[in-house]
This record gives C-alpha cells, sequence and structure tokens, in this order.
C-alpha cells in the first residue's frame, strides 16, 4: 500500500519548479506515502525537471538515466518525471526511455497520484500532457523543502511576454494570477509556521494582478503582505524592467519590511538588440530606469541577469553593455550565452555571433562585476548589517553562514560569520569585519 512507500523527490531548475515540487511532495504525503532522506531509501523517485534551455534538457536526461540505472538494479521500485522537460519532450520521451513509469507535464502535477496508480506491467505507461492552464494555490497541499524561515511566495504562473528567445509561454503556459486572498493565507500559514523571509516569485512578479477581474497590482498585494505578523523580509524577485512604478519604489522606501532588493533581468542595453529580443520599445531606457532606482531614499540593490552572443550583437552593441555594467554598478550580475532554442524565433534570427566570441564577451562582462563587487563589499566593512543565519558553512563548521536583506537566497553572494554566537533563523547584527570578492566576514555584535 501507498502508505508504505518511500518517495525521494529531485528537483532541477529555478525556485518556480521547487515551488511545483513542493506541491507534489504535499500531494503524496496527504496520500499516505512518506518521504525518504536518500534515492537509495525510496520506493519511488520523481524528478521535476527544467526544460528551459538545453544544457537544462541535457542534465535532465542524464539526472533519468542514472535514476532509471538505480531501477534496473532494483534499488527503487518505480519512476516518474515531471516538469518542463517532459512538457517540452514528452511523447518523444515516453518513446525514447521506456523504464520510466509515468510522466506529467507542468499543467498535470496535480495527477501525480493519480498516474501512480496505474500498474505498467498490464498498461500502458501514463503521459499528462496539456495546455498548462492549472494554477496551484494555497488549498493544494505543499510541503516546503527550503529552511524553515524562509519561503518562496508563487503569485503567479506563466507569461504572456513574447521574449524571443524563450519559450517559457509554451511550457507554462499564460501568465495568470492567484488571488490576492489566498495569498495572504499561505503568507499567514508560513508565518505561523515560523518562517521569517517570504521571497515573491512568479515568470514576471511585476505584473501580477494585472489580469484579475477586478484589477490589481503587486503594490495592492505587498500593502497587505507587510501586514502579516511574523513577516520579517518580503523580497521582490523576476521584475521586468517595463513595470518599476515608482509607487513600487515608494513602497520600498516606505516599509521596512520589503527588502530593498530588486530581480530585475535586463537582458540587454542595445536598443535593436532589445527590439530583436520581443523587449522593446520601452518607455525608458535601462539606465534611465537605474538612474530612478538609485534616487530612492533606501539604497536598493539590484541584481540582473544579460545575456551576450544575441544575433546581430556588434561589437559597438556589445560596447553599449559593456559601459553600462561599468556605469551602473550592479549589485548581483549572472551573464548567459545566447542559446538558440528550438522552436523560438530568435533561433531563426542572424546574423550569428560565434561561440568563441561570446565566451570572451561573457568573462570580461564577468571581470568587471568582480571589481565592481569586491569595490562595493570593501566598503561596507565596518558597517552593522541586520544578517539571517542560516547555520554552518559548506566549506568548514567553523564558521557560520548568512544573508543580509541585500542577498537573496541561493543565487546572491553571503555572510561569513567568525565570532559570536548565532541562532539559525533568527535576524541579528553583524558587523562587516572582512570583506572579498563576493563574500563578507563578520561578527555577531
Amino acid at each position: 500500500m501507498a502508505g508504505r512507500e518511500k518517495v525521494f523527490l529531485i528537483s532541477l531548475g529555478c525556485a518556480k519548479n521547487l515551488v511545483d515540487s513542493e506541491h507534489i511532495l504535499g500531494i503524496l504525503h496527504a496520500r499516505g506515502f512518506s518521504l525518504a532522506s536518500a534515492v537509495e531509501e525510496a520506493d519511488l523517485v520523481v524528478i521535476n525537471t527544467c526544460g528551459f534551455l538545453e544544457s537544462a534538457c541535457q542534465e535532465a536526461v542524464d539526472t533519468i538515466l542514472e535514476t532509471a540505472r538505480l531501477k534496473a538494479e532494483g534499488k527503487i521500485g518505480r519512476l516518474v518525471v515531471a516538469g518542463c522537460f517532459v512538457q517540452r519532450y514528452g511523447y518523444k520521451l515516453k518513446r525514447e526511455i521506456p523504464e520510466v513509469d509515468g510522466w506529467l507535464g507542468t499543467g498535470e502535477i496535480r495527477r501525480i497520484a493519480h498516474i501512480l496508480s496505474k500498474d505498467t506491467k498490464t498498461e500502458p505507461v501514463p503521459l499528462f500532457i496539456s495546455r498548462p492552464d492549472f494554477l496551484p494555490d494555497h488549498r493544494l497541499p505543499r510541503i516546503r523543502g527550503t529552511p524553515f524561515y524562509t519561503a518562496y511566495l508563487r503569485v503567479a504562473e506563466g507569461c504572456s511576454h513574447r521574449c524571443s528567445y524563450c519559450i517559457i509561454p509554451a511550457l507554462r503556459g499564460p501568465f495568470r494570477s492567484r488571488r490576492p486572498e489566498s495569498l495572504i493565507r499561505e503568507a499567514e500559514d508560513m508565518a505561523s509556521g515560523g518562517v521569517r523571509e517570504i521571497n515573491l516569485i512568479a515568470q514576471d512578479t511585476s505584473r501580477y494582478g494585472q489580469d484579475l477581474n477586478p484589477k490589481t497590482r503587486l503594490e495592492d498585494l505587498l500593502e497587505d503582505l507587510v501586514k502579516v505578523e511574523g513577516i520579517r523580509w518580503i523580497r521582490l524577485l523576476y521584475l521586468h524592467p517595463h513595470n518599476i512604478t515608482e509607487r513600487l519604489l515608494d513602497l520600498i522606501d516606505r516599509e521596512e519590511a520589503i527588502c530593498p532588493y530588486l530581480d530585475i533581468p535586463f537582458q540587454h542595453v542595445n536598443r535593436e538588440i532589445l527590439l530583436s529580443m520581443g523587449r522593446g520599445p520601452v518607455r525608458e531606457s535601462p539606465l534611465e530606469l537605474m538612474e530612478r532606482i538609485r534616487r530612492t531614499r533606501r539604497r536598493i540593490s539590484v541584481r540582473t541577469t544579460l545575456m551576450v552572443g544575441f544575433p546581430g550583437e556588434t561589437d559597438k552593441a556589445f560596447g553599449e553593455l559593456y559601459d553600462f555594467v561599468r556605469k551602473v554598478e550592479f549589485d548581483h550580475l549572472g551573464v548567459f550565452v545566447f542559446s538558440p532554442e528550438k522552436g523560438t524565433a530568435a533561433a531563426r534570427l542572424g546574423p550569428t555571433v560565434d561561440k568563441d566570441t561570446a565566451l570572451k564577451r561573457q568573462a570580461t562582462i564577468m571581470t568587471v562585476q568582480a571589481a565592481i563587487s569586491e569595490k562595493r563589499n570593501q566598503q561596507k566593512i565596518g558597517s552593522c548589517q541586520p544578517v539571517l543565519i542560516e547555520g554552518e558553512s559548506p566549506e568548514t563548521e567553523l564558521l557560520l553562514t548568512g544573508r543580509t536583506a541585500q542577498m537573496a537566497p541561493d543565487v546572491d553572494t553571503r555572510v561569513l560569520i567568525n565570532d559570536g554566537n548565532g541562532i539559525i533563523g533568527e535576524i541579528m547584527p553583524v558587523e562587516i569585519t572582512e570583506a572579498h570578492t563576493y563574500d563578507l566576514v563578520g561578527r555577531i555584535v
């Protein structure tokens, strides 16, 4: 019976995928499955995949084949694969990887328990793929995979932008916002369970509520979330640069609970490249937006992602991007090399940029960013920063690690703490005593 079976889940990809994984675990636990702490202990393994880029697809294939090997050796019982990779290649996968006992697209995760009721010895291997329109809310069971003090709150699903390089609309469906009352209810439940930091996520968090009837906005939601007792930090991730309003910046200035942090994936600054990407025309340039953000009373840290090697990116266009990074001095930055994904308009564009040139451009930007990061960190020496204590450093048990309000979980830098008694899950004052290229060092005061 299911009640005696153990499930182990492997979650690949982004934080939005992690929330799906947490719902899968919640559904299975509600149906009587217990959770295994290691794959070798599991009767059932679920792999929730990413399929955004070919590199992510390759990671998914490698993970599926490695887990299928464990099944062939009798170390696990059943194997189910879900997520974006299935949504992208599902029917082909079913033919090519017969070891898998069930497949679920992104819009079908609620059917995970149903798929396990199928006897694949007597019935065809089930594959559920449909146009993604399901929107999980607070009523769907969820077991969080994050530490007890932090959580992701997914405010919307899908995307209705038409960026030429991106297949997310095909994988996740159109943009659809959750009702604000559902989000407040979930945030209250998180707070009652000890969560102190919630990170708002969606494909475009800044577009939240504009599809609802009656319409609402991200700012309206934030005004309600800051009233939730127990939540100390509210962080905004994945905001499209077209939707950063003055009202939002005023809210960050006014409300201490809203972290002075914005995750804005600019991708590029050259006008022709942005138009080719499907991210223009725009009311204000990326530089004008950053200047507006920098005028706030609280200094807002900005994370961005940039893309180099996009078709048509000349030396001049790359020079604009390079100058932009030097002038703006981002707090956190990632650079990706363009990947021509099958099914996207950008895959058919030209002229192409050779891979070596694109990689050199990536390295050039990251070298500049390293110097900027070290300079900014040096300026923090001697300051006292509120730090969320996260636990022992993975490198050495002699150090604790934590994050300031200007550092997002999983993707940003950290604070190493070499003196003082830290309490995991608490926000404590830390004096910064050293600064390195990316990480800070400090002591609890």
